[in-house]
């Protein structure tokens, strides 16, 4: 297993950290372009993974560029699969089981929005179990930007070298690494672990499982 010293607190990523719903999420991408008529393959859809939809829509130039990224973004939301449903990865529960345990507070930074970060969390057990939640509707700009990140550590009070960041995604690594945190693990279940450490993850892990925390 993975031993880090303490941390002053876990600050998390939901898709594709804490639940596999990368999936769900990419089917989704998959139904609003073929609903549309555009072309995708899956390197155009990973540009969206760990991202806000309407940053992509935005700065990313596509057959979208003149329409409202707002818009596009509640159009992708509207395609999602009820049909599907995620599952924990692999020690993620264990991972929040030990950190409430030990009193190491969990907070949730998500490009993702309040409602489905709730719902997913119930596969943790609850979002009464994280000391806060950051999503895409409390900042400004998302990820790779560091904002989410920033107002975590804000919230909690702690320094950001004291903190650890786990996150699956070059963009998600970036932003833990932008907002000046201690450690950043990275986790393979998107991207691969050479992609996880060029984005600057100073540990790379298959899944939660092998992630422990000294007492």
């Amino acid at each position: 297993m993975a031993e880090l010293r303490r941390p002053a607190a876990l600050l998390l990523d939901l898709d594709g950290t804490l639940v596999d719903s990368e999936p769900v999420h990419r089917e989704a991408y998959r139904r609003f372009f073929r609903a549309r008529g555009w072309e995708h393959d899956d390197a155009l859809l990973s540009l969206f993974t760990g991202r806000r939809a309407d940053d992509v829509f935005a700065s990313t130039p596509g057959p979208w560029s003149a329409e409202d990224p707002t818009a596009l973004f509640h159009e992708v939301v509207s395609h999602h699969p009820h049909d599907l449903l995620p599952e924990p990865v692999a020690g993620a529960r264990e991972l929040v089981d030990d950190a409430c345990a030990r009193g190491i507070p969990c907070v949730l930074v998500t490009s993702a929005g309040r409602r489905w970060a709730v719902t997913a969390l119930e596969l943790l057990g609850g979002s009464e179990r994280f000391a806060a939640m950051v999503t895409r509707d409390d900042v400004t700009e998302g990820k790779p930007a560091p904002d989410g990140y920033l107002l975590a550590i804000r919230t909690l009070g702690v320094r950001a070298e004291d903190c650890l960041v786990a996150e699956d995604t070059p963009a998600g690594v970036r932003a833990g690494r932008a907002a000046g945190v201690g450690t950043v693990v990275g986790v393979t279940t998107s991207f691969s672990a050479e992609e996880l450490r060029d984005a600057g993850a100073d540990l790379v892990l298959p899944d939660l499982h092998g992630l422990t925390t000294p007492a």
